[in-house]
């Protein structure tokens, strides 16, 4: 769900020894940090996830994904598992703002906006499912067919390593929530049913509109 060089296999990411992912998994996240509890805040944040360097010149290029997780670590640990899934959920809808903005064609939301939900939902699938790697990295990323439409998302850079009695994946969940709502179906809910974190086998979404 960002643009840069490369391109992904069947929805798993390339096969850098370190896979690199959009910079906006850093960029939101930073930015919500700084509304939420300030400058000073969000930079204590990026210390304890090792991101000084990004302190005041945040990433334009694509980053290691190590990177994007351990910040989710690290704002788990300062502000608790509820506050940082919230700060996740703003850093996904403002993803979808900025993707819908800068990322999908204008020519495109038009066309997905006037189709019935489901033919959207499938055009919208198939064109994210070709730059999955863009998002999940180093993980897989699958549609699932059937009612309700589900993905997944094996081995990505926001659970990996978590331990947790809730889903953590809140930045997926809310930026492909706002996709959905604005260009297949504002009534679209998109929930984490699975998570790695939970000791499941992957992360598991729902999308549903209806």
């Amino acid at each position: 769900m960002d643009q840069a060089n490369g391109k992904g296999d069947n929805g798993k990411g390339h096969s850098d020894e370190a896979a690199r992912i959009g910079p906006n998994a850093i960029i939101r996240i930073a930015e919500a940090l700084e509304r939420d509890v300030g400058r000073d805040g969000a930079e204590k944040l990026l210390q304890d996830a090792g991101l000084e360097s990004y302190i005041g010149n945040l990433p334009s290029q694509m980053v290691d994904e190590r990177e994007v997780t351990r910040l989710h670590q690290a704002m788990r640990a300062r502000l608790g598992m509820e506050h940082a899934r919230a700060i996740a959920r703003e850093a996904g809808r403002t993803t979808g703002d900025y993707l819908l903005a800068h990322r999908i064609p204008r020519g495109v939301q038009i066309v997905l906006k006037m189709l019935p939900p489901s033919a959207a939902a499938r055009l919208l699938f198939a064109a994210i499912s070709r730059n999955a790697w863009t998002f999940a990295g180093g993980g897989a990323f699958h549609v699932l067919a059937g009612t309700p439409l589900r993905f997944t998302i094996a081995g990505g850079p926001i659970s990996r390593g978590a331990r947790s009695d809730v889903p953590v994946c809140d930045y997926y969940a809310a930026t492909f929530e706002r996709l959905f709502r604005a260009l297949v179906s504002p009534a679209t809910t998109v929930v984490e049913i699975a998570c790695e974190a939970l000791g499941d086998p992957a992360c598991v979404f729902e999308v549903r509109w209806a």
